[in-house]
């Protein structure tokens, strides 16, 4: 039996999104808008002021955006609404991670680029330069910890 490109996609992407189903469900979506002209977005929302996990997923949404065209919403825990948590990523409607729940709030870049792979997210003719800057944050990162 053979399988369409497309299938296989959609197949991955329910196989990735099925699990975050009730908690997409109960969270009511993300805070803000799901879409900016037709685009779904990666919504952040951060502790105020942002605590440590949430500075590891705005560092992912910035690496990601160094690649992919997508538009990227950072909303802090107190405008995001009543009951809201954080850290909580979504992409979309669709809830990747929340404070106390899935992953606890905390994002990697492989696994938001597998969802955005597998959505076939629009990439940028030529990559940023924030991963040359990442070699020398990495050092500095090492650095301060052996200090301590």
């Amino acid at each position: 039996m053979k399988f369409t490109q497309d299938f296989l996609r959609a197949l991955m992407l329910s196989a990735l999104l099925v699990p975050l189903a009730p908690q997409t469900a109960s969270a009511g979506g993300p805070p803000g808008p799901a879409e900016i002209n037709g685009q779904k977005v990666l919504t952040l929302v951060s502790r105020d002021p942002p605590g440590v996990r949430c500075n590891n997923n705005i560092q992912v949404a910035a690496e990601l955006s160094n690649i992919y065209k997508i538009p990227v919403v950072v909303v802090p825990a107190g405008f995001a609404g009543p009951g809201a948590k954080a850290p909580a990523v979504y992409y979309g409607r669709d809830m990747i991670a929340e404070d106390g729940g899935a992953h606890d709030g905390m994002v990697s870049y492989s696994m938001v680029a597998d969802v955005l792979e597998i959505e076939d997210a629009r990439k940028h003719q030529l990559k940023g330069r924030l991963f040359e800057v990442k070699k020398e944050h990495d050092s500095l990162k090492n650095a301060i910890k052996t200090t301590r």
